[in-house]
């Protein structure tokens, strides 16, 4: 794939409301760019996720927004 730029761009695009960086220890990181509820804090939903590469931030990223959608 494209560097890290290219990557992070199609990422956000895919899952809007989320920001994403990585590391300097290239670990891939995405957190909200809105905050969440007590009720969705305590049903699990994440503020910030990590996952270390991009392919895996994809993975945790659709499953926080399948479980939002009620897919679970």
């Amino acid at each position: 794939m494209g560097d890290f730029d290219d990557l992070k761009a199609a990422i956000e695009e895919e899952f809007p409301g989320w920001q994403v960086w990585r590391s300097d220890a290239g670990r891939w990181y995405a957190t909200r760019s809105s905050d969440l509820s007590d009720a969705q804090l305590q049903a699990g939903y994440a503020m910030t996720v990590a996952a270390d590469d991009s392919a895996g931030l994809r993975r945790l990223l659709r499953e926080q927004t399948r479980e939002e959608r009620g897919d679970a």
